[in-house]
């Protein structure tokens, strides 16, 4: 119903889903074969779709050629080809020369003109596969080779990786040092150095998602437990990193030892003085015999660490518009035996491990054995999904603090909420800062005629809507924490 299709070229064995309120549209030029089409998605100039499912509300335009693959929900792909890839909500892919092959990429992901994310002669063996987490983002020009994962918003700074990669720490920059011919990691990145882009991410993409029946919970939260449970792999990398940096004299520590590399490495994170300026090697991290430098372990260290307690406190204080501190104190003594679990990207939609494989074996089993089944498991998951989450972020704080939930009381509360302020605050600022310096950067400016007409053609600093946003939700969550701090 209510579908708009004009001047097609070939429609052979579709599934064409619309309605009044959510309208699919196919233009001018467009080959489409073998394929399930969601509901309010658009398709024009020239596109190629064989073999595809095309979720709702995504978007293929000028020249997109789309085969053997799937697009996630609110997803674009204008001009380029994409093959045998699996690619999550949200994703957006533009300029005819990107390039994708036998991917996974998870969602909230951004593909820069001339990305090679996979290839179909890279290899003396058949094709592996790209994997990549939330918020993926090869720069210009970047071409990886297979197999190669990495952790979620892994930003990777153009040029040519001639090797595997494996990615474990996550909000990393990843580039190459071509004078001294080595790879450097700079993990945390995005909090350091971009804020603004980070932090606009949430509400850029909920804004976009235009489902008008939302019967999944697709997460766009920055920290997440997919990402918080990423954080805590970067932490022990960055401790086994420094430890063996600091050991690597001694055989016996650094064969095998990964429990000694890691109290070394974390008494000399956690000591108050800085390191010192020896190189911090990272192993096992690209497939070549160069050496591969984690940049600024320390700092990424502490900033990891405060923003799980952040991801923590925000999870209190949505507990406690609705309940007491006496109900939230009932509930942590209730559930003190929670721990940290494994979460699974199912298509955008978070899901604890277990239940993932509980799934599994009931399929395997035959105890469920249709769609409809296996649909109505997601819509449980999502339903509970809000509970997995809190109690994951319960678990996570009980973890970086090194604090039993069973010891928590009212007092250690208020001082977790007591830095959420503060870091709340330091968000805020960093928000402002990072975005600030493209209007302090005279070769910005050297096009315009003035200050003036930049702010004409951009738009002024004092006028962005997200930063004006952001120091608007500040104050409100200051009002929703001073009075538990009374």
């Amino acid at each position: 119903e209510h579908a708009y299709i004009k001047g097609v070229n070939k429609l052979k064995n579709l599934t064409i889903n619309s309605s009044e309120v959510a309208y699919t549209q196919i233009g001018e030029g467009c080959e489409l074969v073998n394929g399930i089409i969601g509901y309010g998605c658009r398709i024009f100039y020239g596109v190629k779709a064989v073999r595809f499912v095309l979720s709702s509300f995504s978007q293929l335009k000028y020249g997109a050629r789309l085969i053997n693959s799937f697009l996630g929900d609110n997803s674009t792909i204008s001009c380029c080809e994409v093959l045998n890839s699996l690619l999550f909500p949200a994703h957006e892919q533009h300029h005819n020369n990107s390039f994708l092959c036998a991917s996974l990429i998870k969602g909230q992901s951004n593909m820069a003109a001339g990305a090679t994310v996979g290839s179909n002669h890279n290899s003396r063996a058949a094709d592996g596969e790209i994997i990549a987490g939330r918020g993926f983002w090869p720069g210009l020009c970047v071409s990886l080779k297979h197999n190669s994962k990495f952790a979620s918003y892994t930003l990777i700074v153009k040029g040519d990786f001639l090797h595997e990669l494996d990615i474990r720490i996550p909000f990393s920059l990843v580039s190459n040092d071509t004078v001294k011919d080595q790879l450097v990691l700079l993990p945390g990145y995005w909090f350091m150095y971009n804020m603004y882009a980070l932090m606009r991410n949430t509400s850029k993409f909920t804004a976009r998602d235009k489902r008008q029946f939302k019967n999944q919970y697709i997460e766009y939260d920055v920290l997440a437990p997919d990402t918080v449970n990423e954080i805590f792999t970067g932490l022990a990398e960055i401790e086994i990193a420094v430890g063996h940096a600091t050991l690597a004299q001694d055989a016996a520590h650094t064969k095998g030892h990964t429990a000694s590399l890691r109290h070394a490495g974390k008494v000399l994170l956690e000591a108050p003085e800085k390191l010192n300026k020896q190189p911090v090697l990272m192993q096992g991290v690209e497939c070549s015999k160069r050496q591969v430098v984690l940049a600024k372990p320390q700092e990424a260290y502490h900033l990891f660490k405060r923003m799980i307690r952040y991801h923590g406190a925000l999870a209190l204080v949505g507990y406690l518009k609705d309940h007491s501190m006496t109900e939230l104190l009932h509930y942590i003594a209730d559930n003190k035996a929670i721990s940290r679990e494994a979460f699974e990207n199912i298509g955008g939609q978070l899901v604890p491990v277990v239940q993932v494989e509980a799934l599994l074996a009931s399929v395997k089993d035959g105890s469920i054995s249709t769609w409809d089944e296996m649909h109505t498991q997601y819509h449980q998951w999502s339903d509970r999904y809000l509970t997995d989450k809190f109690n994951h972020a319960l678990a996570a704080l009980a973890e970086v603090t090194e604090t039993a939930l069973a010891s928590w009381d009212k007092n250690f509360i208020q001082q977790l909420l007591q830095e959420s302020l503060s870091t709340r605050a330091w968000i805020c600022e960093e928000s402002f800062n990072s975005r600030s310096k493209d209007y302090e950067n005279p070769f910005k400016l050297m096009v315009y005629e003035s200050m003036e007409e930049m702010e004409e053609v951009v738009g002024s600093l004092s006028d962005n809507a997200f930063i004006n946003s952001e120091r608007k939700a500040f104050e409100q969550y200051k009002a929703a924490v001073e009075p538990l701090l009374q």
